[in-house]
């Protein structure tokens, strides 16, 4: 049986721990989001892997951090947590600025010869390589939460509370500062192999800026489209997890 990491940190959420899973999930949230977006993931896939959900600061329990507003920045302070917990098979799961950011924690596996993760799921995200053309994060504040209401995967209720919306305000700005700067050569590959999920009807992220995701890795690529946008993940909860669970059966070589 495998015991959890040694040092808990901030940056994960467990919200359905299984210590005597073989390998681990990580997801990586979208801008503006938190950990909390997976509880459902989490609990679904408990019985086959341990999953860990990455909290950047400047939300829930770390409101009272700033956000951070670099890509690379916010890689390099997860890999630096993520590493007490690599001592199982990691598997990544990055939606929208979490694409980027589980990306960019891979490179940095790489970079300093540690094992990391096998394999790379990219959800709602445009290729590194690809043109960032919007400027949401010079928007006002109404302009920035109009933007986000339109997308959805963001509660409600938070856009409608005053006192809550100046909450979340910075940690979404840095967000999607994050994202919208953020370079990467088209040169730039990691060695495990890369699945992109997007939706159909995505406007952030189109099945065509999602496509050179293939010139980002050495290990193979294979695109998954569904019926959606750029939250297609959320109604399409049972087909993403049917991907994932074949992913870990297929490593586990228990077979489906």
């Amino acid at each position: 049986m495998f015991g959890s990491a040694a040092v808990e940190s901030p940056w994960f959420r467990r919200f359905s721990p299984s210590d005597s899973a073989p390998s681990r999930v990580v997801f990586f949230p979208h801008a503006g989001g938190a950990a909390s977006f997976f509880v459902d993931y989490a609990t679904a896939l408990a019985p086959h892997a341990d999953v860990l959900a990455v909290q950047y600061p400047g939300r829930q329990n770390r409101f009272a951090e700033p956000g951070i507003d670099s890509v690379a920045e916010l890689a390099e302070c997860v890999y630096r947590e993520l590493r007490a917990w690599a001592d199982r098979p990691l598997t990544f799961f990055g939606h929208s600025l979490g694409s980027a950011v589980c990306f960019e924690v891979a490179r940095r596996f790489a970079r300093d010869g540690v094992a990391g993760p096998e394999h790379l799921f990219v959800s709602a995200g445009r290729a590194p390589s690809e043109p960032r053309d919007t400027e949401v994060h010079l928007m006002s504040d109404d302009g920035l939460l109009a933007e986000i209401g339109r997308l959805g995967g963001t509660d409600e209720r938070l856009l409608a509370d005053p006192e809550l919306r100046a909450l979340i305000l910075p940690a979404l700005r840095a967000d999607y500062t994050a994202i919208e700067t953020y370079r990467c050569a088209p040169g730039d590959t990691v060695p495990q192999p890369i699945t992109a999920l997007v939706g159909d009807a995505d406007d952030r992220a189109t099945i065509a800026q999602a496509r050179p995701w293939a010139g980002h890795t050495t290990g193979g690529f294979d695109l998954r489209v569904f019926p959606g946008g750029h939250f297609y993940l959320t109604e399409q909860a049972p087909a993403v997890l049917d991907l994932l669970v074949a992913h870990l059966r297929g490593r586990s070589g228990t077979g489906r």
